[in-house]
């Protein structure tokens, strides 16, 4: 996802100035570190349920202010600083919009992602 175009096509639509106040954009990238126990991770590996995103992304977009959310989730193989994940979620206000991105961020992670890190060994 290119951010910024996308930014700008969403900006196209007539209704957009009447309706939103507020962007927010996550954009998750492969750490070179794990999580768990902090080994140095050479690569990750993901499968995203895409059907998941798309029903989490219809249900969140129902809430009180939100506009328009966007999300790209990308599954394969991919390695440090590579970029994994992308959301939009435009809406009027900020209480709206950041509890939105939080929320769908940790349920996309928690519901529609796989993944397997292949770290260096010792």
């Amino acid at each position: 996802m290119d951010i910024s175009k996308s930014i700008a096509e969403l900006k196209k639509r007539p209704d957009f100035i009447d309706k939103v106040g507020m962007v927010l954009v996550h954009n998750g990238t492969v750490r070179n570190w794990s999580r768990g126990d902090g080994r140095t991770v050479v690569a990750l590996e993901t499968e995203v349920d895409t059907e998941k995103v798309e029903s989490l992304r219809q249900e969140y977009k129902k809430h009180q202010g939100i506009y328009e959310i966007l999300v790209e989730a990308r599954s394969g193989k991919f390695y440090p600083g590579d970029d994994l994940l992308f959301i939009i979620v435009a809406g009027d206000l900020r209480e709206n919009v950041k509890s939105v991105l939080s929320e769908i961020l940790d349920r996309i992670k928690a519901e529609a992602v796989r993944k397997k890190e292949i770290c260096a060994s010792l």
